[in-house]
Formats: C-alpha cells, sequence, structure tokens
C-alpha cells in the first residue's frame, strides 16, 4: 500500500519547492528502498534511454546506478510547475570505477497522482567528465544552501 507523500498537488510555488527539495534529499540518501516511496506503485519513468515501469523496476536501477556512480551527490532546482507537474533542473556529480568524475546535467519532467507520489517521470541527462578539483558538490546539500539555484555550467 502507499502512504500519501505532502505536498499534495495541487502545487503553488512553496509545495512545489518542497517537493523538489524532498527529492534532493532522498536521492542523496542514495537509498533506493527511501527514493521509491516516492513514487506510485505503477510509476512509469524514461531516464536517458532507459524505460521503467513500477517500484521495483526503479529500486533495480537506482541500486545499480549507485553501485556505478560513485561518491554521488545531486543538486535540483525548481524550474517550473503547475497544479499537478513540476519540471526540475539538475546537476549531479559522481566518480566512476576508473577515478574519472563526471558532472550530470538534465532536465526532468515530473507528475504526480492526489496521494502527492509521482507516477510519471521523464529525464535527459548528459555526462561531462571533469577533474576532481572542479567537483563543486560532495554530498547532500548543506542547510544554509538550500533553496540556492544551481549554476548552468
Amino acid at each position: 500500500m502507499s502512504e500519501p507523500r505532502p505536498p499534495f498537488p495541487p502545487f503553488d510555488r512553496e509545495s512545489a519547492a518542497a517537493k523538489v527539495q524532498a527529492a534532493e534529499d532522498a536521492w542523496n540518501s542514495r537509498d533506493p528502498h527511501r527514493v521509491s516511496l516516492a513514487y506510485s506503485e505503477d510509476t512509469v519513468w524514461r531516464n536517458r534511454d532507459q524505460f521503467l515501469t513500477g517500484r521495483a523496476e526503479v529500486v533495480a536501477f537506482l541500486t545499480d546506478k549507485w553501485a556505478k556512480e560513485l561518491d554521488y551527490a545531486l543538486r535540483k532546482s525548481l524550474w517550473s510547475f503547475t497544479d499537478d507537474r513540476i519540471a526540475v533542473r539538475f546537476q549531479y556529480e559522481w566518480r566512476d570505477a576508473d577515478g574519472q568524475c563526471w558532472r550530470s546535467y538534465g532536465n526532468e519532467l515530473w507528475e504526480f497522482d492526489e496521494l502527492g507520489l509521482m507516477r510519471r517521470r521523464e529525464a535527459s541527462i548528459d555526462d561531462v567528465a571533469i577533474t576532481e578539483a572542479d567537483r563543486r558538490t560532495s554530498g547532500p546539500r548543506p542547510e544554509a544552501e538550500r533553496g540556492r539555484d544551481i549554476p548552468l555550467h
């Protein structure tokens, strides 16, 4: 059974921003089961070139993702919203098994059900190789940085 996940649609600026911050916090936990609880049981995703349906596929996808994307640190920024939809810009940084660091830039489109669960997620993501010295993030966002926009590059 799915537990409600406030805030609920229809969104205003404050509730949409809270939803974005909650997603950032959950993803920075790198806990696939925790993250999956924000999605409806029949959620559908497009992530890059992969298509997923349901929480079990989300958990498997995230487990594999974080086994490969080491030292993962994410920042999300609210782009736009309507009654039950939110658009997000994001960047995350990570390191691969060979030690190469990456910054991944992307946009997500989210659609929510009446329980505040995300029923649809579409993510477009591009990866840019960076050096360790170029990394800007190294873990969850400190409290003092919450609400700040992320730079374009």
